[in-house]
């Protein structure tokens, strides 16, 4: 091969050629809140993702305590040039906090509109209401979810805690910490598991 017919492959090989840079946007779910630094779950995912032979750089983009208006604060800026996929985690403190889900709709809209506009590639991980906002809250928030995620033609996985299974309360404990609220190192990497296969369909739509 002549070095011209080598610099013109270069020159005209995609950017996503490398690793795909993953941005992971949530809250203290994601940063990885009472945990060890490689038990969080960008950490964990991220091993998870080498052992399948996956190449990929995951961003710990979690800030505790995070609602969807921060989320949608801080998504221009968060998402640098390199980004080429995001995960989008967010709402639980929007639960804590009884907030409206029409304005959680609009704060997740937000960030969804920055990605579409900068052509990255979302796997959006919804959340689940407790009952104790009655029925109708319920059926709003939960909606949230599906409803953008064809909206915006985004991967979608209906609820981050899927992989912990169902159980009794006494069972589901056992994967989390004293607080009843954070994933355990083991509850993460069960929740790992079961979101990986869509994580890794989220970096195969960059290619």
């Amino acid at each position: 091969m002549s070095k011209a017919i080598a610099a013109f492959i270069v020159l005209v090989s995609p950017a996503w050629a490398g690793p795909v840079t993953v941005l992971a946007l949530g809250d203290s779910l994601t940063q990885g809140y009472g945990l060890v630094q490689d038990q969080g779950f960008v950490p964990q995912m991220q091993k998870w993702l080498e052992d399948q032979g996956i190449e990929a750089r995951l961003v710990n983009g979690g800030v505790s305590g995070d609602t969807t208006a921060g989320g949608a604060a801080r998504v221009e800026w968060s998402l640098t040039e390199e980004v080429g996929a995001m995960i989008v985690t967010l709402g639980g403190n929007d639960l804590l906090r009884g907030i409206d889900p029409a304005v959680s709709r609009e704060n997740l809209e937000k960030i969804l509109q920055v990605a579409k506009a900068r052509d990255i590639e979302v796997l959006l991980v919804g959340m689940s209401a407790p009952g104790n906002y009655g029925a109708a809250y319920k059926a709003d928030f939960d909606a949230i979810y599906p409803d953008l995620a064809q909206s915006y033609d985004t991967l979608y996985a209906a609820n981050f805690f899927a992989g912990l299974g169902e159980g009794t309360p006494a069972e589901l404990r056992a994967y989390f910490q004293p607080d009843g609220i954070h994933p355990n190192a083991e509850g993460v990497g069960r929740i790992v598991e079961a979101l990986g296969p869509r994580v890794v369909d989220l970096i195969a739509a960059t290619k």
